[in-house]
């Protein structure tokens, strides 16, 4: 799994992708949060408050993960690879997580330049120091979930198919129908009780909580499952690969 997770690391930052990637998220972040403006510009809350930034990060990376991971496996079957990485004295597993934890890095780099957000913002507050680090450390802590959630779900988009694109459009998609469909489709209250509600079911629901500042159990249960949902599908598709 450490040759598949360097390999992946490797292939990001000998190419422009890594860098790219990381480029484009901190671009779009910061013409939005200080350039443009708007509900999301941050100078023009009139306090010190970072929720406009974890606002805008997930609908962001909705689209730069996808990218990232486009290419994991769908590359490898592009390319005739994928037959010889599953007949090598690794697991499936092994491949799949190293795939997933190297397109997970990247994420999580490109998320690390933003603490510089946080300091900008403890440093204009009045008086200096006036924001909430318990709400801001919940809200980055539901960004780490939610990137390692959707980039399980583009490892599997990307063992669907060997054209990239047609794997970054499946991840969007997916994406996309788990971070909003499941709350937009609540709206309509469809069971007439706020008990069954379909917005427990979506992405949206449980990075909202936790961002509130509190860790609860049933959210992190909600992630991990996600995300071993998506990856053991991913097995499934190599299993049939490789019959």
């Amino acid at each position: 799994m450490k040759a598949i997770f360097l390999k992946e690391i490797n292939s990001f930052f000998s190419s422009t992708i890594g860098y790219l990637v990381i480029g484009v998220f901190l671009v779009i972040c910061g013409l939005f949060l200080w350039i443009f403006n708007g509900d999301f510009n941050m100078l023009d809350q009139g306090f010190a408050n970072l929720s406009p930034f974890f606002l805008l990060a997930p609908w962001v990376f909705l689209f730069l993960i996808p990218a990232i991971t486009m290419r994991s496996i769908a590359e490898e079957k592009k390319q005739g690879t994928l037959e010889i990485l599953l007949t090598q004295p690794i697991t499936k597993w092994q491949l799949i997580l190293g795939k997933y934890f190297g397109a997970f890095t990247l994420s999580v780099l490109a998320l690390i330049p933003t603490l510089l957000y946080v300091f900008t913002m403890y440093q204009l507050g009045k008086p200096e120091g006036n924001i909430d680090l318990g709400v801001v450390g919940g809200s980055y802590a539901g960004l780490f979930f939610l990137s390692a959630t959707y980039t399980s779900i583009g490892i599997f988009a990307s063992s669907l198919t060997e054209n990239q694109i047609v794997s970054f459009i499946l991840a969007v998609l997916l994406c996309f129908l788990l971070y909003f469909g499941f709350e937009g489709i609540s709206n309509f209250d469809i069971f007439k009780s706020e008990a069954y509600s379909l917005e427990y079911f979506g992405l949206s629901y449980h990075y909202k909580s936790i961002s509130r500042g509190v860790i609860d159990t049933r959210d992190l249960i909600y992630f991990i499952s996600v995300i071993f949902l998506f990856l053991s599908l991913t097995k499934l598709n190599l299993e049939k690969e490789n019959k």
